[in-house]
């Protein structure tokens, strides 16, 4: 499968956004986009409202890790579901395997919720999965398959992928057992607080 395999610190400079939590101290040193050009101010074009509705696309689509033809496909689907575009959008890409596997405090981020995800380390209701974009339900049950538990990473759970200091109230997890119970769906609460969906819907509006 395609993936972007441009480092994560210059895509979070080009969004001026940490995509990843090793971003956060790089954006702090620089948080201009990358290049020469990043680096003076006088020389940075007027923001149009397309630049800014096409940034926060990329913006989201690179924090879940999503390729073009898939955000669009997702997109697509969330304006012709009933309820607020943007807010089904979010909430579709929340309810994401990997992506429930990082919210759940089972990986330090969403890359690694992938990885784990891709390598079938989990079962969704008893059978194994490796599709990171399977979507769960209410009433899903995620848990860490038997070979799984014997590996190092998880052996050492507590320092590889520490606990988060909040679970989102959809999920209820069972850090003992290595086990995700989905429990409702997720809110636009749960969803990072300074993404503008309203720009993405507006983008593909267009």
């Amino acid at each position: 499968m395609a993936r972007d395999l441009q480092s994560i610190v210059k895509r979070s400079r080009r969004e001026g956004y940490a995509l990843h939590p090793k971003a956060h101290k790089a954006l702090v040193k620089r948080s201009g986009p990358p290049g020469q050009q990043g680096t003076d101010m006088r020389r940075r074009p007027k923001t149009s409202q397309y630049s800014l509705q096409l940034r926060e696309k990329q913006k989201v689509k690179r924090l879940y890790g999503l390729l073009e033809r898939q955000f669009a496909k997702m997109m697509n689907e969330a304006s012709r579901t009933r309820g607020q575009s943007g807010v089904t959008l979010l909430q579709f890409l929340e309810r994401r395997l990997d992506n429930t596997i990082y919210r759940s405090g089972f990986a330090p981020s969403r890359p690694a919720g992938r990885q784990l995800a891709t390598h079938g380390h989990f079962t969704l209701n008893g059978r194994r999965t490796d599709i990171p974009s399977i979507r769960v339900a209410v009433g899903d049950v995620i848990e860490l398959r038997d070979h799984g538990k014997n590996t190092e990473y998880f052996k050492q759970i507590d320092v590889t992928s520490p606990a988060p200091a909040a679970i989102p109230a959809w999920l209820k997890v069972d850090r003992k057992e290595f086990q995700v119970t989905v429990t409702g769906l997720p809110t636009r609460d749960d969803a990072e607080p300074d993404i503008k969906e309203q720009l993405i819907v507006e983008y593909y509006s267009r």
